[in-house]
């Protein structure tokens, strides 16, 4: 079993920064990918970015390009989101998720991850 523990959310002014971290922990388990997901209430969980555990090779949203990037840090299994220059828009619950081995299914796919955090909650206001 793979528990993932988010941190860093919270309530900042539009234009703001925050950095989530995902900490990674079980017994061992490897890594393929690791990604950040977002659902605001009644609706769909939203992709936002995604790393390749192996390389680094990461892949962002649209609505999140040049404003929000995804780290690794190998030895302690976590991977962080740098959020800057913040929006109301991108108030949500901020999901981050694991999967173990290699797959065909794209990374912006929620499908494609076999564990998911609890989530945080960040509020943007204007």
């Amino acid at each position: 079993q793979v528990q993932l523990v988010e941190s860093g959310g919270g309530l900042v002014q539009a234009g703001g920064s925050l950095r989530l971290s995902c900490a990674a922990s079980g017994r061992a388990f490897s890594m393929y990918r690791m990604g950040w997901f977002r659902q605001d209430p009644g609706k769909e969980r939203e992709f936002v970015a995604v790393i390749r555990w192996s390389d680094g090779v990461t892949e962002y949203a649209d609505s999140v390009k040049g404003r929000f990037t995804i780290s690794r840090d190998n030895a302690k299994k976590t991977v962080y989101l740098q959020m800057n220059s913040l929006k109301p828009e991108d108030t949500a619950v901020y999901y981050c998720a694991l999967t173990l081995g290699y797959t065909r299914r794209p990374g912006h796919q929620a499908q494609s991850y076999d564990y998911w955090g609890q989530g945080t909650q960040v509020t943007v206001s204007s």
